[in-house]
């Protein structure tokens, strides 16, 4: 018997034709075989695993903990709600948010201090038509407790006596591009409306002056005044100070007017901003505001 030369190259096992009959004559198992199988079955199940879990069946997208797991550091903003009325009464401030011996009154709507009503005098103006109309905007507004026009959607408003001095305070819904309008407005004043005179009844005259005042950092803008107007009351001379503030939160803005004849107290202008914004966004965030202002705010 001629023995075989041994081949470099390994050979394949013919391919079988059927199953193998009962007379074939018995040799040892190559280990290989079943080796070979048990990889094409595992890489069998690994394809049918694989294709599962990429599959766009919804059933099995829900259900997987991969895909309903959120991803690391991704915070969700809530989604502010609308201001109705009944909102803006519950972000009202009330007597806690102010210091000093304020007392709350319901009449704040009916407030207009005839000190406030005049013709803007045109002839003191360099470019007459603009800012005359501006300097008369902000009379007539202090005036009627309208400063940024008719609101767009729920509304609230409170008022505070101390003394001669009142604070008018008030929530409403505006457009944001009006609020944006009206917040370049008020900060044209202090340039346009620097100083000037207003002709009210009887050809009496008011000095108007105005100026920037600053106010706390809260809400996503903001702007500040101080008004000054020197006249004559019961032919006596008096001078009106008022504090005016209007923050915006979203669409939202908070309007204060606070001062008097006998002059304005700052830091009540400055509570009634800062915690009035907290209380604010409480409201909007569907949160019931605090019923007094905590001491770390």
């Amino acid at each position: 018997m001629t023995t075989a030369r041994p081949s470099s190259r390994p050979s394949c096992p013919p391919r079988p034709s059927g199953p193998a009959g009962p007379t074939r004559p018995a040799r040892p198992a190559r280990p290989a075989r079943p080796a070979r199988a048990l990889a094409a079955a595992l890489a069998c199940g690994t394809l049918l695993v694989t294709a599962a879990c990429s599959s766009g069946d919804d059933g099995a997208s829900a259900g997987s903990d991969v895909a309903a797991a959120p991803v690391a550091g991704r915070t969700t903003t809530p989604t502010a709600l609308p201001l109705t009325n009944v909102r803006a009464r519950m972000a009202l401030i009330t007597e806690g948010d102010l210091e000093d011996d304020w007392t709350q009154v319901k009449t704040a709507g009916n407030w207009h201090d005839r000190l406030l009503v005049g013709k803007v005098d045109v002839a003191q103006f360099l470019t007459a038509s603009t800012q005359a109309a501006a300097c008369q905007q902000l009379l007539d507004g202090l005036y009627e407790n309208d400063l940024l026009g008719k609101p767009s959607g729920g509304s609230a408003l409170t008022g505070f006596q101390q003394g001669e001095a009142r604070l008018f305070y008030q929530v409403a819904e505006y457009k944001k591009a009006d609020l944006d309008k009206s917040l370049a407005w008020l900060k044209s004043l202090p340039t346009e409306c620097d100083q000037f005179d207003a002709v009210g009844a009887k050809n009496s005259t008011r000095s108007v002056q105005v100026v920037a005042a600053s106010l706390p950092k809260a809400g996503d803008a903001r702007q500040g005044l101080t008004v000054t107007v020197k006249g004559a009351s019961g032919g006596s001379p008096v001078t009106l100070t008022l504090d005016v503030a209007v923050v915006r939160v979203g669409d939202d803005a908070i309007t204060v007017v606070n001062g008097g004849t006998d002059g304005v107290d700052h830091d009540s202008t400055d509570d009634a901003v800062s915690h009035g914004v907290t209380r604010l966004k409480d409201v909007r965030e569907g949160r019931t505001p605090a019923p007094e202002p905590s001491q770390f705010d």
